[in-house]
């Protein structure tokens, strides 16, 4: 009977594993080696001459630039926001965790419209805007330009962060804090020596993802950005050379995806190694 069990439950085991293989295989593993597959049809030298042109470079360096400052800026916001929730008790504290939920909640292309409708020349902050960039004698764009696209990337990638952190502070308690607060030690000094070391490995995977999500944020972008070779990102030039038409456009649209795909799987092999680090020091304690 316990034989019949055990070959029972191996068979439902395997079952399981062919089945998520062949899920991942089909959904995952096929696509993206078709993306490269398809970048090098036309030949190395093609591929190069794609990587290298000047609306490529011009979406690499929008899509770096916008990643980098989103990610700065929800990390410094994501730890604050966590901290605030998990440490101190005040009137709100539920609508502000139930507002960082918004970017998973909504479409991107809502949010690039609500920015559009902000910002833009029907909205209420395009007075202020105006006034500003006639008394200051500059010409400061919002929708359309530069500031939109890291908006965008911001709004769609700030939970990220904060929502690896807060689970970890839950778990902490406060007893730590406070009895270090009782023997007078600073508020920065109780950060640094006893917050930080429990959240540091949350907070580098949040960056992670975040970092990830930045890099591959295409509706809300899309919204409020239009100027190719000045505000297009990387999924932008890669649906603008898609949609041109040609086979060599779209040869080139998958070259420039071969990109993002190499991104991307550098960034999980980053944090798979960071996880096999931090598995290996937590055995260690």
């Amino acid at each position: 009977m316990k034989k019949d069990k055990r070959r029972e439950s191996q068979g439902v085991k395997w079952l399981l594993i062919g089945i998520s293989v062949l899920f991942m295989a089909v959904m995952l593993v096929l696509p993206l080696v078709s993306v490269i597959v398809n970048s090098f049809s036309l030949g190395i030298p093609f591929y190069v001459r794609s990587l290298q042109a000047e609306f490529t470079r011009s979406a690499l360096k929008v899509t770096l630039l916008a990643a980098v400052i989103a990610v700065s800026v929800n990390t410094f916001f994501g730890i604050g926001a966590a901290w605030v929730i998990t440490k101190f008790s005040f009137k709100g504290k539920q609508v502000l965790a139930a507002l960082i939920d918004i970017p998973f909640s909504i479409s991107p292309v809502i949010a690039g419209l609500a920015f559009l409708m902000t910002f833009g020349r029907l909205g209420w902050a395009n007075s202020p805007i105006t006034q500003l960039n006639e008394w200051l004698g500059t010409d400061i764009k919002i929708v359309f330009a530069l500031p939109g696209v890291i908006l965008a990337t911001i709004f769609v990638t700030f939970p990220f962060v904060s929502r690896e952190i807060i689970p970890v502070l839950h778990a902490q308690g406060t007893d730590e804090e406070e009895a270090a607060a009782l023997m007078g030690a600073s508020g920065f000094y109780i950060f640094r020596k006893i917050t930080f070391p429990h959240i540091k490995w949350a907070l580098v995977y949040g960056v992670i993802l975040c970092t990830a999500r930045a890099l591959g944020e295409f509706g809300a972008v899309n919204a409020l950005s239009k100027a190719r070779g000045k505000t297009f990102t990387l999924p932008l030039e890669i649906d603008a050379l898609y949609l041109s038409g040609s086979s060599d456009s779209i040869t080139a649209a998958f070259a420039v995806s071969s990109l993002l795909v190499i991104m991307a799987v550098a960034v999980i092999a980053v944090r798979n190694v960071l996880e096999y680090q931090a598995g290996k020091k937590e055995k260690r304690v």
